[in-house]
């Protein structure tokens, strides 16, 4: 994947949406590129939770207790909650297809929130979105 279409892929996503040129290369900077065969369990509900990932190609499906919720498609983050809050992962994501994943760990992650604070702002209110998202889904 070319450098440009891996920022845009972090820009699409809420998180960092209006970050500088140089405030994207900082997150890219901070995860790892890995490649995610079709059917793998990239996160499983309950589990202790070390990485967040960004989805830069493919989709990947999200069930919480079973039940899908959400369908994550490129520029979607998750598993960032667990960055925060030792809690057991609150959702199972499965690669519907090979995927391709930009994956941030704890310890990276928070030195991204500490260093662009814009982030941090942003990441509060996307959780609060997605568990008001998550409860509808679930409760109906």
């Amino acid at each position: 994947m070319s450098k440009r279409a891996y920022l845009n892929h972090l820009r699409s996503n809420r998180l960092f949406a209006g970050l500088t040129q140089k405030e994207l290369q900082t997150v890219a900077a901070a995860g790892t590129e890995v490649t995610v065969p079709a059917g793998t369990v990239v996160m499983e509900q309950g589990s202790a939770g070390r990485s967040a990932i960004v989805l830069l190609e493919g989709t990947m499906v999200v069930r919480r207790n079973g039940r899908k919720v959400h369908s994550m498609s490129p520029g979607d983050i998750a598993g960032e909650m667990s960055l925060l809050d030792p809690a057991p992962r609150s959702a199972t994501i499965v690669a519907e297809g090979d995927c391709l994943v930009l994956e941030i760990g704890g310890a990276d992650f928070r030195l991204v929130l500490d260093e662009i604070p814009q982030v941090t702002h942003k990441l509060l209110t996307t959780m609060a979105a997605r568990v008001r998202d998550l409860d509808t889904a679930v409760l109906g």
